[in-house]
């Protein structure tokens, strides 16, 4: 979707002309599939590095417009769907010798050179799956990269879900996850480093079947997402967060099966790559498309290769976690591609290059040893352990061929190393590379150390110290100076408390600060279980919700003492909090900052504030135990520079 002329299809008449496009392109790639119009040599690899932006407090910093028009001469840098994310497209390179090396030296020398764009911002690169300090607000449209393509697919994909416009996220790890959003935008939480692999079409049925057979092992040694929104969730949060951001589907009475536009596949490839794109386009509506379409079948009949612009258009819309893709070489010459969009970015850039050569190298070498995978396992088991391998991570247990079970370590150890080894080897890539990359990925599961594990262990240990807030600022931290240290994830350190320390309080808002495992009443509760809530719990203030979880109202322990005074005097026998309730608390916004909460408790001379959105739908509190919390970080605090250059 990287041209602009993208948009939604609005008429009867464009919508109509587009899906005529889109079946023309079909039957040309069948024929050039016949008729041998296909590159077989060389064989290509290639990859694409997605990035978060933040800022010098390790939030989310929309700078991504103004980085991009420093850069508008470099086609290798694009932007992503927010204004926080950016995304590096590095150069192809044989399948041989240095290939993986030189992609990881192209990386770097990218991210050095962006970096000193960015260090301007005062910012920094951050590689993750899903990055700790993401809040929900961060993802309001207005965060959204200004391109008309973007608005357009975010357009559609609100147009198709006719039953509503919320977005639910329900997940559940070690931490449970509930949240509703407006937007299809939470899919900018997401970040991967995707993986290329050119491969010949008499060979495509047998190498994507592999390819969906190793997504489970792959996804669960390198998994890297497992703190999200403060909650530790699963170990690649990205798949559940991804399908669900941009689910089309609604619920309905019947048990219709009705799949996701993010999917890993319901069965096997059993003839070649049409058989996708056929499927994607009976089974999915078209979401947006091009009013400027070539005619492929002209082009054919005149001996020249197309674009098949609507194809990809489509296919581009449909988020396969292994993804068949068309593309023209720089011969001129049409080519096929397998691209693996399961790898998650991060934890380093070694981390992953060693990611991309262990699934290149199983990829290879499994259709060496095996062959059509179909005989060794059923798809079924596919899917399980895709869906296994996202929760769990490297502490999964994996149907394996002939029905074993099998520990992902175990797996990987035994099976699928000495297998990818075999695969790098028959590509001839060099022997020192197949040492270093395989190497770390024995390494990362000899210690049981992912980026996942690492970041759920980090983030369990800080918040016994600290507030979950500062933990996850502490735990980000932590990940860019280690990203800068070049070294890979079963090596980094654990972050401690005292590894960072605010030095100042404006970069705060009251959404770092607020509680939001809140207690609240409603009006014909009695004031004797207030009380005796305030007392177990040793708050001060309590809201005050209705029956749909409106917020109505709050009450105080100076409410509740001047109520039982007067029941005592008055002899009133019951006394509700309707009775007692301010109706008008004061609120604040998440994004207000905490310096502005602060001055507006002063002046209304409270200790607390409700905390809601623009709805009025509670979403927390900020009381003076929050703010002196706050204010005691801030009086030990120091720059937050001062642990990157430490």
């Amino acid at each position: 979707m990287g041209n602009n002329s993208v948009s939604r299809l609005i008429s009867k008449e464009e919508n109509q002309n587009f899906s005529i496009a889109l079946l023309k392109d079909l039957h040309c790639l069948k024929y050039m599939l016949e008729n041998n119009w296909f590159e077989t040599e060389p064989i290509r690899i290639g990859a694409e590095q997605e990035m978060v932006l933040v800022d010098d407090y390790f939030k989310p910093n929309p700078i991504a417009p103004e980085v991009l028009k420093k850069f508008h001469k470099k086609p290798w840098l694009t932007s992503e769907l927010s204004k926080f994310n950016l995304e590096i497209n590095l150069q192809p390179q044989e399948f041989h010798s240095h290939a993986l090396s030189a992609i990881e030296a192209e990386t770097r020398l990218h991210l050095d050179e962006l970096q000193l764009e960015i260090d301007k911002y005062q910012s920094h690169i951050v590689l993750t799956g899903i990055l700790p300090t993401l809040r929900k607000y961060d993802l309001s449209m207005k965060n959204l990269f200004p391109k008309r393509r973007y608005r357009s697919l975010l357009s559609a994909i609100n147009a198709q879900r006719n039953s509503s416009k919320a977005y639910d996220l329900r997940l559940r790890g070690i931490d449970e996850l509930v949240v509703r959003h407006d937007s299809p935008l939470l899919e900018a939480c997401n970040t991967s480093f995707q993986v290329h692999l050119q491969v010949r079409p008499n060979e495509f049925r047998d190498m994507y079947n592999i390819a969906q057979v190793l997504t489970g092992p792959t996804l669960a040694i390198a998994a890297n997402s497992s703190v999200v929104f403060g909650r530790r969730l699963w170990h690649e949060t990205r798949v559940a967060l991804f399908q669900q951001s941009i689910d089309t589907r609604s619920i309905k009475d019947h048990m219709r099966e009705m799949s996701p536009r993010v999917i890993l596949g319901k069965h096997w490839m059993n003839k070649n790559v049409i058989e996708i794109f056929q499927e994607d386009i009976a089974r999915f509506r078209v979401l947006v498309g091009t009013k400027t379409i070539e005619d492929s079948m002209e082009l054919i009949k005149s001996g020249k290769v197309p674009k098949l612009r609507a194809l990809q258009v489509h296919n581009s819309t449909i988020y396969r976690w292994n993804r068949p893709c068309y593309g023209i070489s720089e011969t001129g010459i049409p080519h096929l591609r397998i691209e693996n969009r399961v790898l998650p970015a991060g934890p380093s850039v070694v981390d992953e290059i060693a990611n991309m050569a262990f699934w290149l190298g199983s990829m290879v070498g499994m259709k060496n040893r095996y062959g059509d995978v179909r005989k060794h396992i059923e798809f079924v088991d596919v899917r399980d352990n895709f869906a296994k391998s996202a929760r769990y991570g490297i502490d999964s247990t994996f149907n394996w061929f002939k029905d074993k079970k099998i520990s992902a370590t175990d797996l990987i150890k035994n099976e699928l190393l000495p297998i990818a080894r075999e695969g790098l080897q028959a590509q001839n890539i060099d022997p020192q590379d197949i040492d270093k990359f395989l190497g770390i990925i024995e390494e990362r599961n000899n210690k049981h150390m992912t980026g996942a594990r690492w970041m759920l262990r980090s983030f369990s240990s800080l918040k016994n110290s600290v507030d979950k807030e500062l933990a996850q600022t502490i735990l980000t931290s932590a990940m860019v100076k280690n990203q800068k240290s070049e070294q890979p994830i079963h090596t980094w350190p654990f972050p401690s408390a005292n590894d960072f320390k605010i030095a100042n309080m404006i970069a705060y808002t009251v959404s770092e600060c607020m509680i939001t495992d809140i207690f609240t009443v409603r009006q014909d509760d009695v004031i004797d279980m207030v009380a005796e809530m305030m007392i177990w719990k040793h708050i001060k203030h309590v809201p005050v919700e209705d029956k749909k979880g409106n917020l109505v109202g709050i009450v105080t322990y100076k409410q509740i003492i001047e109520a039982f005074l007067k029941q005592k005097h008055d002899g009133i026998p019951i006394i509700t909090v309707e009775d007692i309730m301010n109706t008008q608390p004061l609120c604040t916004d998440p994004e207000t900052p905490v310096r502005e909460a602060i001055e507006k408790m002063v002046t209304n001379e409270t200790d607390a504030l409700v905390v809601v959105n623009e709805k009025k739908e509670l979403l927390g509190m900020i009381s003076e135990m929050e703010v002196l919390a706050m204010i005691n970080r801030y009086l030990k605090g120091q720059s937050p520079q001062t642990i990157l250059e430490s």
